[in-house]
């Protein structure tokens, strides 16, 4: 009796254990892979999301195995670790998910596709296009920041390498995160699959991480061990509206210098398109608006675009041709620079 009564508790500890583990190995991971590199706020809002439980979305630890939520009652799909497992919740409480409002359309980051005419006349990643020569000090600029709307949170590795993430499999996924086939959701599912799986345009070395820890990873393999992450910081978001460059900006890097930047896609769980272009420039930009507070934005800046789509968004905005002037863009807040140190 005392020896099954031994094993039973054992048992469950091994459970809470194993479900601990896997609702922080994100960050554990980081720790033990980057020790002494900051973690950049585009992770930290998506690493912790129960902490912003009652605006969008969380995921955390608690009863019914490690599941998945799309806001909707009663909608939740259970993966198979017992009790203390991990929660994903997709959506608000009022049953709306995260990425509703998005638009399906050619992601500006993406530099193979041509432009749409909503994108052109809407679309607020418009104002983030740039000359580099525009980038001096009190030069003042129109400017759109925005929190993102897609608070889709980092599932661990060993559950986002179970989940099925092809268009092959986009039935089985929509089914799994209860979406409907042929909603704006679904569709926007659907291109995030499919831009993924398309090849880079010349000279660009793509990947796309659908954890922390293959982000990581990725960034390692391209860059090496002595990794640094930045992104740009807002403490509120704005309407559109000037921002004028207050202080001297800052390369993170010579000239010459290897980056990987990694967009986050629209998606139920965090999916990044991260890639390694040649020819790229980054910088930290310390924007103030009129009302005096401030924003430290990261900007890229690509020499030679002339593998780009000619009708990608930023040639339309800026009236140049592919591969004539370096073209620059700010990053959303959850973009990321990856650079070696």
């Amino acid at each position: 009796m005392m020896e099954s009564k031994l094993l039973h508790i054992l048992a469950l500890l091994a459970v809470g254990l194993v479900a601990c583990e896997a609702a922080s190995s994100p960050e554990l991971y980081w720790k033990s892979k980057l020790p002494s590199t900051p973690m950049p706020q585009a992770i930290r809002d998506i690493l912790h999301p129960d902490l912003l439980e009652e605006k969008s979305t969380a995921v955390g630890v608690g009863k019914g195995g490690v599941g998945v939520n799309t806001g909707k009652p009663g909608k939740r799909t259970n993966v198979g670790v017992g009790k203390g497992g991990v929660t994903v919740a997709t959506g608000s409480r009022k049953g709306k998910p995260v990425y509703v409002g998005v638009k399906p359309g050619p992601d500006p980051f993406v530099y193979r596709y041509a432009a749409s005419e909503t994108q052109v006349q809407g679309d607020p990643n418009v104002a983030k296009f740039f000359l580099e020569k525009d980038l001096t000090k009190g030069k003042t600029m129109t400017l759109h920041f925005i929190k993102s709307t897609n608070q889709a949170a980092f599932l661990p590795r060993q559950f986002a390498g179970s989940m099925p993430f092809s268009s092959k499999n986009l039935p089985e996924a929509l089914n799994k995160f209860s979406v409907k086939p042929g909603s704006v959701e679904a569709e926007l599912m659907a291109t995030t699959i499919k831009e993924c799986e398309e090849p880079g345009i010349k000279g660009e070395e793509k990947y796309c991480a659908t954890s922390l820890e293959s982000m990581v990873d990725y960034a390692e393999y391209q860059l090496g061990k002595n990794l640094r992450a930045i992104s740009t910081e807002i403490k509120k978001e704005t309407e559109r509206q000037k921002y004028k460059i207050e202080e001297d900006v800052k390369k993170i890097m010579a000239d010459g210098s290897k980056y990987v930047v990694c967009h986050k896609q629209n998606y139920p769980y965090a999916v990044f398109y991260c890639h390694k272009t040649k020819n790229t420039k980054a910088y930290v930009v310390t924007l103030k608006r009129e009302n005096g507070s401030e924003v430290k934005a990261v900007a890229v800046c690509h020499t030679n675009t002339s593998k780009w789509n000619p009708k990608h968004l930023a040639f339309r905005v800026l009236g140049v041709k592919p591969g004539a002037v370096p073209i620059c863009h700010f990053l959303p807040q959850d973009h990321i620079v990856w650079y070696s140190n």
